[in-house]
């Protein structure tokens, strides 16, 4: 028999199997994430001086976790393609192929608790510690809370998007958290109070443009003010 008609040579059977890989990567959400996961859990154990046999376990959770979702894609592919239609059948089969892969993961969560959870804890406390007594570092972090209070309280409201409109107003929030944070990391400083001032007023004038605009209401804005600088001194606060 020839190749092309019989049984596939190596080269072939390696190249299937490495399209199988792209198609998945390409087309399947899960797939992408787990492999950008594994792809961050493999560099940060280089760093953790793992033995062998505890990078053997990591490897092999992550190995794991993959070929599960690969087989889950592949039934959910042959699924779609023998029926188009609801039938308890195929949804039992999705549904054990997607419990394969949740059991994979937690499976690499236990391994990971087990295995790296001691070698992190000291780099943990380390950067922490390091945020808590870095000014700018906090900074950064009550930002990037402010920013993600703003996106879920607009998801809830369905209303505008973290950019532009709706309830609160995202600018306003990081402009009075701007504000806030520059008074605590200037506050004691002789010219403190006079850039606490000028922070205000550049908050109150970034939340009056966004109503001049149209793009906020008054109440929109005056939650977004609020929600920027009761989270910013909370952090702050709890940090010192």
């Amino acid at each position: 028999m020839t190749p092309e008609r019989g049984r596939p040579t190596l080269v072939q059977s390696l190249n299937s199997a490495f399209q199988g890989l792209v198609y998945s990567v390409r087309h399947q959400r899960n797939m992408r994430i787990h492999l950008a996961v594994a792809v961050g859990v493999l560099i940060g154990s280089a760093f953790l001086d793992l033995t062998k046999l505890e990078m053997v376990a990591v490897v092999l959770a992550i190995m794991f976790v993959l070929i599960a979702e690969l087989i889950n894609s592949a039934v959910e592919a042959v699924v779609d393609m023998l029926t188009d239609q609801y039938d308890p059948r195929a949804k039992a089969a999705k549904d054990l192929a997607a419990g394969a892969v949740l059991l994979a993961a937690i499976n690499a969560l236990v391994v990971a608790y087990l295995v790296l959870t001691d070698r992190l804890t000291d780099p943990v406390l380390k950067v922490l510690n390091a945020i808590r007594q870095s000014p700018t570092h906090l900074t950064f972090v009550a930002l990037g809370v402010v920013m993600a209070a703003v996106i879920a309280w607009k998801a809830t409201r369905k209303k505008g998007t973290p950019l532009s409109g709706g309830l609160p107003s995202g600018h306003a929030a990081l402009g009075f958290a701007g504000w806030v944070a520059i008074t605590f990391v200037v506050g004691k400083t002789r010219e403190g109070l006079l850039v606490s001032m000028i922070a205000l007023v550049m908050a109150f004038l970034l939340a009056q443009s966004r109503v001049d605009t149209g793009v906020h209401s008054w109440i929109e804005v005056i939650l977004g003010a609020l929600t920027g600088a009761v989270v910013t001194t909370l952090i702050f606060q709890l940090a010192f």
